[in-house]
């Protein structure tokens, strides 16, 4: 398993499986073309999520249980972060088709954050090299520092809209994906917090 995740294209193929497993999901079980549309928009941003979790938590998990395991995940780090990029490319296709063609209703500010999501997405693969890091200096870190936090604050904002939102459908979904980033940050937060004592 440790060695499987210490290759360089698993993440990507792992992003890109997810993606296309999601829109197949979504176009099987939706009644019609605007609810599968919908499900496939909504199921790959969801499929992108647990490799955005891996590139966010990794170094946490090598201090926290340290083992071959997790310095596998950590040395693959940024692959985990373009898988996601991969992943949530696919998302992209499957929003914007539904958006332009079944629920052009979106507000101006749900599509100006993510849309910032979604540059900030594209510049952190795109300076994912070492090339980069050594010609962007300090701004690489403080890009990649911004960039996860900031794609962090966006899944959270979304599932916490529907924890809060009417549609009790989407409640249930909205909490437990809501506790599970709030639980992503706080254990990426607690290491630190608990060594400056």
């Amino acid at each position: 398993m440790t060695g499987l995740l210490d290759r360089r294209a698993t993440p990507l193929l792992v992003g890109l499986v997810a993606g296309l497993l999601a829109v197949g999901a979504g176009l099987l079980a939706g009644a019609d073309a605007a609810e599968r549309a919908g499900l496939a928009a909504r199921w790959t941003a969801r499929a992108g999520l647990p490799l955005f979790l891996i590139a966010f938590l990794a170094s946490t998990f090598v201090r926290r249980w340290p083992s071959p395991t997790t310095r596998a995940l950590l040395r693959r780090r940024r692959q985990w972060g373009l898988g996601f990029a991969l992943a949530h490319t696919i998302h992209l296709v499957a929003l914007g088709i539904n958006i332009i063609v079944y629920a052009p209703g979106r507000t101006w500010q749900s599509l100006v954050g993510g849309g910032l999501a979604y540059v900030i997405i594209y510049l952190m693969a795109l300076t994912s090299t070492d090339a980069w890091q050594k010609r962007l200096g300090k701004g690489w870190r403080y890009l990649h520092r911004f960039g996860i936090y900031y794609i962090w604050f966006i899944f959270t904002a979304s599932y916490a809209g529907r924890a809060f939102g009417a549609d009790p459908d989407k409640r249930l979904v909205g909490i437990v994906f809501g506790c599970v980033m709030v639980a992503a940050l706080a254990l990426r937060l607690w290491p630190r917090r608990r060594g400056m004592r």
